[in-house]
């Protein structure tokens, strides 16, 4: 999968960013102010962050942000935006699936646009137990997926079993199917959620 990311990086075709600036960036600003208020100190991950408009946003909002892609040209473009965002982000290029070898721990909200529902399922196992490992308990992770369905290039999806399997050490809170009343054929197809979760 990150050779494919590597490529659509390379070629500039990323309409997944688009979506993200566009398609659900309100419903997503909504949960977002739903969800834990940042304090003194708090710190926040994106995992999966691209070229980093939705960690930019979480540092604006004034979280302490750490943010995690496995694309370098994604790790650079993100951080050229730094200087004109007016915002301190941490962007480091690693693995989600090996979080502790790449990020501090303590994080009390996580953030998660569309990387979790295109690993396979070991992958998914090691991500869990590394998003617990350097998470707070009562930690809050906000994550976007597709449903589980074969839609060519599109990420293989995920159900909620799928998120409950993977993160064993956390408790979905809310599930709410994305308004995809503006969003492009393939993208409302693909049955788009977003799952809140709570580390135990």
């Amino acid at each position: 999968m990150n050779l494919g990311y590597r490529l659509a990086y390379r070629l500039g075709f990323t309409p997944w960013e688009n979506a993200g600036r566009s398609v659900f960036a309100e419903q997503l600003s909504h949960l977002l102010d739903a969800g834990p208020s940042p304090g003194v100190g708090a710190t926040a991950l994106d995992l999966g962050c691209g070229t980093g408009e939705h960690s930019i946003d979480l540092a604006l909002r004034g979280w302490s942000v750490t943010a995690v892609d496995s694309v370098p040209l994604a790790i650079e473009r993100a951080r050229d935006k730094l200087p004109t965002a007016g915002a301190d982000v941490t962007f480091v290029l690693g693995d989600v699936t090996h979080l502790p070898a790449y990020v501090d721990d303590g994080y009390t909200f996580a953030l998660d646009v569309g990387c979790f529902h295109g690993l396979t399922d070991e992958q998914r196992t090691a991500y869990g137990d590394g998003l617990t490992a350097v998470t707070a308990a009562g930690a809050q992770l906000l994550m976007f997926a597709f449903s589980p369905g074969r839609r060519g290039p599109l990420p293989r999806g995920a159900a909620r079993e799928d998120v409950e399997r993977a993160l064993s050490g956390w408790t979905v809170v809310a599930d709410d199917a994305l308004d995809t009343s503006g969003a492009p054929g393939l993208l409302a197809k693909a049955g788009p959620r977003f799952f809140r979760l709570v580390r135990n």
